[in-house]
């Protein structure tokens, strides 16, 4: 039972702070986490190594658990190394990918085109998410899969604020990341290498512009760590 209560606990964690239901920043009570999925505190600071580890969490000494954060440093870091990343990850994929891999490719696709269709903005961020994912999975590195996973906490997190700027805007830039959505598949399907980068770097620079909005002071996610922190030291 301890085992069951301990992955669902890492699940619905990872999932909630996808969602943007634990902010930014955001402190972790202990007490309150243990009574939710009926775990002792051992297990439960077990589950948040583990998503310190993954970096959904920041772990610090006197004050806990957080939920990561992502400030202007994190932002700095994001832009630097995700175009990199996803570009090295479908090169990988191209090279690697299954058939039974595509297949699970395009059944994501076409939930994430339902959820286009339906406007439901957290649909279509788990399922962006869940494409990403499988990606990644095709690539099977050992040493790019941990810096995909670490770009898509963030990613997904961010991305609720360009479906939900794009779907105010006639749809056009959602129609347009579901048609490299395609042409990425069919690229990794024919297995050409340009082709896959090409559409992997114009997918980004789609989504770049509304994520660069993060950077501005005035549109970063509320951060309630770095809040915490200015208001001490005014005091």
């Amino acid at each position: 039972m301890k085992s069951d209560n301990k992955q669902r606990a890492l699940t619905q964690l990872q999932r909630r702070i996808l969602s943007l239901d634990l902010a930014p920043g955001q402190a972790l009570d202990e007490v309150v986490l243990c009574q939710q999925y009926g775990l002792s505190r051992t297990p439960l600071r077990e589950v948040l190594q583990r998503l310190a580890g993954q970096g959904y969490v920041q772990l610090t000494m006197h004050r806990g658990a957080h939920v990561s954060s992502m400030d202007m440093v994190t932002m700095r870091n994001f832009f630097q190394t995700a175009p990199m990343v996803y570009a090295a990850i479908s090169r990988l994929a191209v090279e690697h990918a299954s058939a039974d891999q595509l297949v699970t490719l395009k059944k994501i696709q076409m939930r994430f085109r339902r959820a286009v269709s339906n406007a439901a903005v957290a649909d279509m961020v788990e399922q962006n998410h869940r494409f990403h994912e499988a990606i990644g999975e095709m690539a099977a590195s050992p040493y790019l899969s941990p810096s995909l996973e670490r770009l898509l906490i963030d990613h997904t997190r961010m991305s609720h604020r360009f479906y939900r700027s794009a779907l105010s805007g006639a749809n056009s830039q959602v129609d347009v990341a579901c048609d490299q959505h395609d042409r990425l598949i069919a690229a990794i399907e024919k297995r050409c290498v340009s082709g896959a980068v090409a559409e992997t770097l114009a997918h980004w620079e789609l989504s770049r512009v509304e994520i660069d909005k993060y950077v501005q002071p005035d549109a970063l996610p509320f951060d309630v760590l770095e809040t915490a922190d200015a208001s001490e030291s005014v005091g």
